[in-house]
């Protein structure tokens, strides 16, 4: 299932990490998987009515982290073997991730329920009792 771009350009975030950050979320969802076609950088510009170095700039941070891969005329594709973080630094990117989540959330004054029923939303997961 691919994923649907969006941007909140009321959010503060810079459109290029939004971008970053919708890809990654779509990575750890199962969205995305190692070998998955991304848009042309053109197509997702025009897409999200951006300019084309703000998508450039994002598929540019995460071909440096080593998460996609640019073949010339092919396009941009999921890296096909991600490197694994060692426990301990997975672990504290999690914590560092969730706590950034939450702040953000109790700012905005979004209750745990609400967030629990978005993210299930988000998966495909009916609402348990």
């Amino acid at each position: 299932m691919p994923i649907l771009f969006r941007l909140d350009p009321s959010s503060g975030v810079p459109f290029y990490r939004q971008v970053i950050d919708q890809i990654l979320a779509g990575m750890a969802t199962g969205a995305l998987s190692p070998g998955d076609q991304l848009p042309t950088t053109r197509a997702l510009a025009v897409a999200l009515k951006v300019n084309l170095n703000t998508i450039a700039k994002a598929y540019k941070e995460l071909e440096i982290r080593g998460l996609l891969t640019t073949q010339q005329g092919s396009g941009t594709f999921i890296a096909p073997h991600l490197v694994e973080a060692d426990e301990v630094e997975r672990r504290r990117k999690t914590v560092q991730l969730v706590d950034e989540f939450l702040a953000n959330a109790t700012r905005l004054g979004v209750t745990i329920p609400e967030l629990v029923a978005e993210l299930r939303d988000r998966l495909g997961e009916e609402e348990r009792p």
